[in-house]
């Protein structure tokens, strides 16, 4: 028996394949933000079209109804940092898929100087040398919300770690020796 739940793809491929001013826009983002693949700026780009979707949904309610829902939808953007605490459905309208690829983990670590590159960020995500909040997120496309946005650091158990001896010195971690390790799993065995 599988996995009971339903598996669904979160984006839209393109309706004709072979455009070539798409394809060279979508390889122009590819390259700039280091997505592995198209499909990764595919899912943000329909994560963008659902949006903007609701959005559009929100006007054709009554006005109480559109308030109720355009400020829960406010709250969940502004605190991605998309759109401003006080947006209104324009500029939820007008939001490009170059705000949300600014978002991505990835992409806050190469701009915070954690990595010379934007594929070396990518690699240290993915290696879990990166904590937000303490936290260590191994996920590229992790969107930063404003909060976590000043939290983002090398994990502790990194080597890119700068503050170890510090915290070994303090004994909020405790150092183990190499040989002690290894004596530790020869007895395990």
């Amino acid at each position: 028996m599988g996995d009971p739940r339903r598996l669904r793809k979160k984006y839209h491929t393109p309706s004709n394949p072979f455009e070539k001013e798409r394809i060279v826009e979508e390889m122009k983002y590819v390259g700039t933000y280091g997505l592995r693949n198209k499909k990764e700026f595919w899912k943000h780009r329909s994560q963008l079209t659902k949006f903007r979707a609701l959005a559009r949904s929100y006007k054709k309610l009554d006005p109480k109804q559109f308030e109720i829902r355009m400020n829960e939808l406010r709250i969940k953007l502004s605190s991605w940092g998309l759109v401003s605490k006080t947006a209104g459905s324009d500029e939820i309208l007008s939001l490009t898929v170059e705000k949300i690829l600014e978002r991505r983990l990835q992409t806050m670590v190469y701009k915070k100087g954690l990595a010379k590159t934007i594929y070396q960020a990518r690699q240290l995500v993915t290696h879990s040398h990166i904590a937000v909040q303490g936290a260590i997120v191994d996920s590229p496309s992790y969107l930063v919300t404003d909060d976590d946005e000043k939290a983002i650091t090398y994990a502790i158990n990194s080597p890119f770690y700068k503050d170890k001896a510090k915290l070994f010195a303090s004994g909020t971690v405790e150092a183990v020796p190499a040989k002690e390790k290894a004596e530790d799993q020869e007895e395990d065995e």
